[in-house]
């Protein structure tokens, strides 16, 4: 970047913003997280002399690896605080179709924005989240943005080969364990069904709605009442499922389920006037919910 001026070098690592909120949200499923690992970031970044920022050729390559190595610091303290989370712990689900932004910039600002795309449907966070951290950040860098091993190599810590094992080793799990997306027409009419089912209180059409091997996590975070662990098998789900509605109408009569868009997929919001205090997200296979994710933690909410 030698022979910038401020301004160009300012402007230029500016624009990163946007890129670096994706990934770390993709990393860490926490907006939170997210935004702090980007603000860190940027405060190695002029925590530089200008003597050194200028001998940087490429900042945005710079930014990356900084951030994912916080990434990777973040990931491994995470699993140990999540070994004393109350209950399940689900991704941050983002409202909308196509970006989000947790600042709430005007239209024309692009700054702040997560992209939603494949890559942040609850599905895929879910799944990444049994991974190594190690594996999560060389497959997002490698296989989400493009990075080279030979500079993930940079982030991890570890040879250009081993890190290419790595990428390979999230791929198989998530190959495994992630089935392939299904359209979204298809999943919003098997949405519409499931309100509609809840909204009548018909436990027969909504357990048809089911897999047999249906399986339906719910994440209070010790805040809201949720279940501890996952509930299995269609007859529990659809029955768990009717048992919160009824407890939420008894407290909140004026309740509904509305459908709106989860990371970027059909899903279901439960709300009360303008306030959200429930998300539901599900994975769709052959017409039929497998799995049922249910945010509740109010502090996971507030983009909503």
């Amino acid at each position: 970047m030698t022979g910038e001026s401020a301004p160009e070098e300012a402007w230029a690592v500016a624009v990163e913003r946007r890129s670096l909120l994706d990934l770390g949200y993709r990393m860490l499923g926490s907006v939170h997280d997210a935004e702090d690992v980007v603000q860190e970031t940027y405060a190695r970044w002029y925590a530089l002399e200008e003597s050194e920022r200028a001998a940087i050729e490429r900042p945005a390559a710079w930014l990356t690896r900084v951030a994912s190595r916080i990434c990777l610091d973040v990931l491994a303290s995470a699993r140990r605080r999540r070994e004393r989370y109350t209950g399940e712990w689900l991704p941050e689900p983002l409202p909308g179709a196509g970006t989000w932004t947790s600042a709430a910039p005007g239209p024309d600002d692009p700054a702040e924005r997560i992209t939603l795309d494949e890559s942040v449907a609850i599905g895929m966070l879910v799944v990444l989240d049994s991974v190594t951290p190690a594996e999560r950040v060389a497959f997002i860098l490698h296989d989400v943005f493009g990075v080279p091993f030979a500079e993930i190599a940079e982030a991890v810590g570890r040879s250009p080969a081993a890190c290419r094992q790595l990428a390979a080793s999230a791929r198989r799990r998530l190959a495994q364990d992630r089935p392939s997306l299904t359209p979204a027409s298809e999943e919003a009419r098997v949405i519409a069904e499931f309100k509609r089912a809840c909204a009548t209180g018909d436990l027969a059409s909504l357990t048809a709605l089911l897999d047999p091997s249906a399986r339906l996590r719910s994440d209070g975070g010790g805040k809201v009442s949720a279940a501890l662990r996952p509930v299995v098998g269609r007859d529990r789900v659809a029955r768990f499922v009717f048992g919160v509605l009824r407890k939420v109408h008894r407290a909140e009569p004026t309740a509904t389920l509305t459908e709106t868009t989860v990371n970027g997929r059909p899903g279901l919001a439960l709300t009360v006037g303008e306030t959200v205090f429930g998300v539901v997200s599900a994975e769709i296979v052959a017409g039929r919910a497998t799995e049922i994710w249910i945010m509740l933690n109010p502090d996971k909410l507030h983009a909503w």
